[in-house]
């Protein structure tokens, strides 16, 4: 539930959407809304029903969500329908869209042993670093550049680790800086890019957002070192059902969110993390197929707003973030692992689709993750850019609007005119 600030709050009731195939229903409930004319506000965390911002509360997940938890009224333009988190019958998070499928068992075992990989990775390192070179990241060789932005800054790490610079926060999406996607580091898929830092390298890190569960997006080397360095000053944002696997790891500034909630970094009011949906599944051993959820995550600030979607298939839930929280300065978003088609099109969006997902947000500008690093999927590894490419040129949209970088590259986004929630 969104409360509205003192000086004024309307009631209106929101039709939630009804999850499919046996899920539970979701009724209607009321919420508030900030009147037209406020903007984003911090509010006070008295009266807050227990588990509002996801889970349910306890002693021990009232210890480790940080002792600072805020409640915000956001900028909802629009008073609309939108897709709620559900589960089925079993209890696990499930996929409320139709265009959800995950592949059955004869599309697996022929992607396994029949489908042909085209991916073809040279192995020399020369041919690599022709193509995909690894840059030294600005804050390594020159790092009194870290600082103080009239705009925002992105650097991309490789796979779907970015660093953001926004609004006085630094911001680092599923961190992964391992050498493989895998629990063991002796097997598993092998990064044919390696990071272009360490984390130790890596300058003061604010948050940490993590779209779910799956080896490539949380690391546990990664999530240890981070931890080692920075402490109880990183906070963590997770969905639902992530946030004892971040205590047993040692964080405790953990924030776990379900869909639409949203918190913030503690000192940081101004700036909002907002858990969205996303179509994809989560999976870490044997036995917790879908037992977390999996979301994106938009950050809106008073001068800038950024996506990250993570890693997903196409749905309609990115025209409703659109509409709710658009235009963003800047999306992060996935344009690789999508092939053969019928195997991955339920979870892993192809360049096409991920440029719809751009005009969905109403992005301003767009950055390519999820490519370039590992090989995940069966197609050629440098086809992600160029149909990328194509699909812009295909609707009319500059190159320029959703570009990629070299794994340690930055690119600098100047400040746009006038008040970012107009």
């Amino acid at each position: 539930m969104l409360r509205g600030a003192a000086g004024g709050r309307t009631e209106l009731t929101i039709q939630v959407v009804r999850c499919d195939s046996g899920g539970e229903s979701m009724e209607k409930q009321p919420a508030d809304r900030a009147a037209p004319d406020e903007r984003t506000g911090l509010v006070k965390d008295d009266g807050m029903p227990p588990g509002a911002e996801g889970g349910e509360a306890d002693s021990q997940s009232q210890r480790k969500r940080s002792s600072s938890r805020k409640s915000f009224r956001l900028d909802y333009r629009l008073e609309e329908d939108v897709t709620k988190s559900c589960r089925d019958k079993q209890g696990r998070w499930t996929n409320p869209w139709p265009t959800w499928r995950f592949p059955s068992y004869s599309m697996l075992l022929r992607f396994l042993l029949l489908d042909k990989n085209h991916s073809n990775v040279p192995t020399s390192e020369e041919a690599l670093d022709s193509e995909l070179p690894v840059m030294e990241p600005y804050f390594v060789h020159s790092p009194h550049l870290s600082g103080a932005l009239q705009g925002m800054r992105v650097t991309w790490l490789g796979h779907a680790t970015v660093l953001v610079e926004m609004d006085g926060l630094n911001i680092l999406t599923d961190p992964i800086f391992s050498q493989r996607a895998s629990p063991f580091q002796f097997m598993g898929p092998k990064r044919y890019r390696g990071p272009p830092c360490t984390v130790e390298q890596l300058p003061r890190i604010d948050a940490v957002v993590i779209s779910h569960s799956h080896y490539d997006h949380l690391d546990a080397g990664s999530v240890a070192s981070l931890n080692a360095r920075f402490g109880g000053e990183l906070r963590w944002f997770v969905p639902l059902g992530l946030m004892d696997w971040l205590a047993k790891a040692g964080c405790e500034n953990v924030m776990e969110l379900d869909w639409w909630e949203e918190n913030c970094v503690p000192g940081h009011d101004d700036v909002t993390f907002v858990c969205t949906p996303s179509q994809h599944w989560s999976k870490r051993t044997a036995w917790d197929d879908n037992r977390t959820l999996w979301s994106s995550w938009s950050v809106l600030g008073p001068g800038h707003r950024f996506f990250f979607a993570g890693d997903t298939g196409y749905c309609s839930s990115f025209q409703e973030i659109g509409r709710r929280f658009g235009p963003f300065d800047l999306a992060a978003i996935p344009i690789g692992a999508y092939r053969p088609r019928d195997v991955m099109q339920g979870q892993h969006v192809d360049p096409e689709e991920a440029v719809q997902i751009h005009q969905d947000l109403q992005a301003r500008q767009s950055v390519a993750i999820h490519w370039g690093t590992f090989a995940l999927a069966y197609e050629y590894y440098l086809e992600p850019p160029v149909l990328l490419r194509e699909a812009l040129e295909k609707r009319g949209l500059k190159p320029d609007s959703f570009f990629t970088l070299h794994h340690g590259e930055s690119r600098l986004l100047a400040a746009q005119e006038g008040d970012v929630f107009n």
